[in-house]
């Protein structure tokens, strides 16, 4: 059950808790893309795979992945704070894309590295 927005546009204040809300969602997917960086840095130093090839790949893979992370991270964000701002409706698409997204690049992550077995 959630309060009826209200904002600047409609008369009302800003609900402070839609926004909090944001910005741990932000801090939650910026959490998620260092880690795909610390686990890039760590592919190229623990992983033995049987061709650098593959080992770089993947760590490339993921260090891109994790680009992509903080710049969907901050422009979600960002739509999320002016649409509550001028009390427009927020837009849920995205995260089911970019988790979509993530999936696939992992599961494509696990065929290369048992590939390189």
């Amino acid at each position: 059950m959630t309060a009826p927005r209200t904002g600047p546009a409609n008369g009302g204040a800003v609900d402070y808790r839609v926004t909090l809300a944001n910005e741990r969602t932000f801090l939650a997917w910026t959490r998620t893309a260092l880690a795909g960086a610390a686990a890039s840095v760590a592919v190229t130093q623990l992983v033995d795979a049987g061709d650098p090839w593959v080992r770089t790949g993947l760590a490339v893979l993921l260090g891109l992945g994790a680009l992509a992370g903080v710049m969907w991270a901050l422009r979600r964000w960002r739509a999320v704070e002016i649409a509550t701002r001028t009390g427009a409706p927020i837009t849920t698409r995205g995260p089911w894309a970019v988790t979509a997204v993530t999936v696939a690049v992992a599961c494509g992550a696990v065929v290369l590295a048992l590939g390189a077995r």
